[in-house]
């Protein structure tokens, strides 16, 4: 839950701060938003992994934002906070493919181990085990290691991030030259001593040489 991001768009002051202090802790950053305009505009820069909204708000009620961002983002995980009274609103929500509601007024215990199994679903989702206890999270582009990240260069980690996205396949040497490097005439030997430093940093067993055909990553179950 660290690594996540969480958007909370409720008019009702005082519920959406009675959520961002129940859950501040167990997130990365956790932000709010006064009604369906603001919640949008939030979602272009801050750029969650979770939204939370309720459904009746001015300016842009919580379903056409809903709308926008699922439109812009059909993957992202979406929570709706309803009255009973909103049943049919409710319906038109689930359409749009939301995460779960919860009915006003609700458990916030219920509420946050929700969450708790929403972020590992994510998190498994965006997430790589890799050999010698390494995980790569996709959507930062960062590597861990007993839950601690490893400091790497940005062309180290595209390059991680390149092998884990051809898994358990190698990728050649031309390719990774192509990607990594603007420069036409790098040599083979300074590909080879980038990746030897890399090795250093993480494992000489998590970057696997392929004989005669290039270099990959085993993503293991």
């Amino acid at each position: 839950m660290k690594n996540l991001r969480v958007l909370i768009v409720e008019d009702e002051q005082k519920l959406a701060n009675l959520i961002r202090s129940s859950i501040k802790e167990l997130f990365f950053k956790v932000t709010t938003a006064k009604d369906g305009l603001d919640g949008f505009n939030k979602f272009k820069t801050f750029k969650p992994d979770i939204v939370i909204s309720d459904i009746t708000m001015p300016n842009l009620s919580g379903l056409e934002m809903c709308k926008k961002i699922k439109d812009q983002n059909s993957s992202i995980s979406i929570i709706i906070l309803s009255a009973y009274s909103q049943k049919e609103m409710l319906l038109q929500a689930i359409d749009l493919g939301i995460s779960k509601y919860f009915i006003k007024p609700f458990d916030i215990e219920s509420f946050i181990d929700y969450l708790k199994e929403l972020s590992n679903k994510i998190n498994k989702e965006r997430s790589y085990k890799l050999r010698d206890g390494f995980v790569f999270v996709k959507k930062t582009i960062s590597l861990y290691k007993n839950s601690e990240l490893i400091n790497l260069t940005k062309r180290e980690k595209e390059f991680i991030n390149l092998l884990v996205e051809n898994k358990n396949s190698s990728v050649k040497l031309q390719k990774i030259k192509e990607i990594l490097w603007d420069i036409e005439d790098i040599s083979d030997e300074r590909v080879r001593t980038f990746i030897k430093r890399l090795r250093v940093k993480t494992s000489k067993d998590l970057i696997e040489n392929v004989s005669s055909q290039g270099y990959m990553v085993s993503i293991l179950d």
